[in-house]
């Protein structure tokens, strides 16, 4: 069994005001570097062996915190980029909360998909095939990324539908532990 440590980034300024999905974001705020060195300080006990982030700046800032802390280099991926939310990226949430199609989203994860962006599904899938590869290549890797891929994940993990993605925790630094079963990658 090989496993992989998820982080999810540091608090950010849109946190809990707008999807900023792939939208250009401002950083961490100090509550997020502050998330990120406490972070750093719990993997000082099984240190990670590789780092891999996102590729957006709030994901990149929270592993280059991580890494400088622990000594360890970080490399960006693709596969653990933010969800595609499509035409719903940047919109505030009070907006979201108007259109239809996001409530659909919500409470449909397993089918309904983003208007112009990528499925949970299709997010799920990238995240996860990163996640067996980083772990058939590194002895405890950790994969900082966002809540969404985060969540999918660990939906994957404990064989739970994407459509009950909303009841797994994952705030801001928060770490999570993910094993995986090689032979099982493919179900």
């Amino acid at each position: 069994m090989s496993s992989v440590t998820l982080l999810r980034h540091g608090a950010h300024a849109d946190v809990g005001v707008r999807l900023t999905g792939r939208a250009a974001d401002s950083g961490l705020t100090e509550q997020g570097r502050d998330q990120a060195r406490t972070a750093a300080e719990r993997l000082r006990l099984h240190p990670p062996s590789a780092i891999f982030a996102s590729p957006r700046r709030r994901t990149r800032e929270t592993a280059q915190i991580v890494g400088d802390l622990l000594g360890l280099p970080v490399s960006v991926s693709e596969a653990l980029d933010e969800l595609d939310f499509g035409e719903w990226t940047g919109l505030t949430f009070g907006e979201l909360d108007d259109d239809p199609r996001w409530h659909q989203w919500n409470a449909h994860r397993d089918t309904a998909s983003a208007p112009g962006g990528e499925t949970q599904r299709q997010a799920q899938a990238r995240a996860l095939a990163f996640a067996f590869e980083a772990a058939a290549t590194h002895a405890r890797p950790l994969l900082v990324t966002h809540c969404d891929i985060i969540r999918a994940l660990v939906c994957w993990s404990e064989r739970r539908p994407l459509d009950r993605i909303h009841e797994i925790a994952c705030e801001p630094g928060s770490l999570t532990h993910l094993d995986l079963v090689l032979q099982e990658q493919a179900a």
